[in-house]
């Protein structure tokens, strides 16, 4: 099975369950390069999907929560193949799915090709490129699909409707929607984002997920009927950067009745 049908049945499989499926971001290396792999196995085990953030220098959408988590990776020697030996790692210790979330230039750097196949045998089912339009993506979107790896697009509240429905035929996976204007790490304006939700989801087959301001569990909740994913970011790096355990923090947005794996 492709990493993009993996990713479409396991955030469906969440709905059947009557629940957003949970998706966590982390960054690769932190709290810290030693003690990762751990900390993304605990991630894993209590997530339907993982984003793994690649800490990079001049992030654009990152607030500043999530760009001083990263500085702090960087400093300590994060980098894709750390990412890659520990999704390898927790892969076949969970049952969750692995997406990479990386700026361009680090996989150019590394040779499209070669990322696109490096990522699907450390067992990633899936890729986020914020800064890489789709008119622009080709490059890495032919090796993508040709490794089964998806190719996710995102969209925002400020997108035309046409475009997202352009960008919704071409992602793959899932297709992310950002739940706010800025960067990451706010709290997500809950009066306006159902109808854009609803919005996005009459042009689009795949199952949304929405990320960006979401930090609380009732936030999360609010979203079943409009989304089938949420991605908690900041809320959770700010927990691992203080040192507590992900986990009973995590087990909140999963809802009643859901157990962790």
């Amino acid at each position: 099975m492709s990493g993009a049908r993996r990713l479409e049945t396991r955030i469906r499989s969440a709905a059947s369950e009557g629940r957003i499926a949970l998706m966590p971001y982390v960054i690769a290396g932190h709290p810290t390069l030693d003690g990762f792999a751990r900390t993304l196995l605990q991630v894993a085990n209590e997530a339907d999907v993982v984003e793994v953030g690649l800490p990079f220098t001049d992030p654009t959408a990152d607030g500043p929560v999530i760009a001083e988590a990263a500085r702090k990776a960087l400093a300590g020697g994060a980098n894709l193949d750390h990412a890659l030996g520990a999704v390898k790692e927790a892969r076949a210790a969970s049952e969750a799915c692995f997406v990479l979330m990386s700026y361009l230039n680090p996989l150019l750097a590394r040779g499209a090709e070669r990322v696109c196949k490096e990522l699907v045998e450390a067992g990633f089912d899936g890729l986020i490129v914020p800064d890489l339009p789709l008119e622009e993506s080709l490059e890495l979107r032919e090796p993508a699909d040709a490794s089964g790896l998806a190719l996710i697009q995102l969209v925002t509240p400020l997108t035309p409707t046409e475009r997202i429905a352009k960008l919704s035929a071409a992602t793959r996976g899932f297709l992310y929607a950002v739940t706010r204007k800025g960067t990451t790490g706010a709290r997500a304006e809950a009066e306006s984002i159902h109808a854009y939700l609803d919005r996005v989801g009459s042009v689009c087959g795949l199952p949304i997920c929405a990320g960006f301001g979401l930090r609380e569990p009732d936030q999360v909740q609010a979203l079943l009927g409009h989304a089938h994913g949420a991605v908690v970011g900041t809320a959770l790096v700010e927990r691992l950067s203080a040192g507590e355990d992900p986990r009973p923090f995590l087990q909140e947005f999963r809802g009643p009745g859901c157990n962790s794996q």
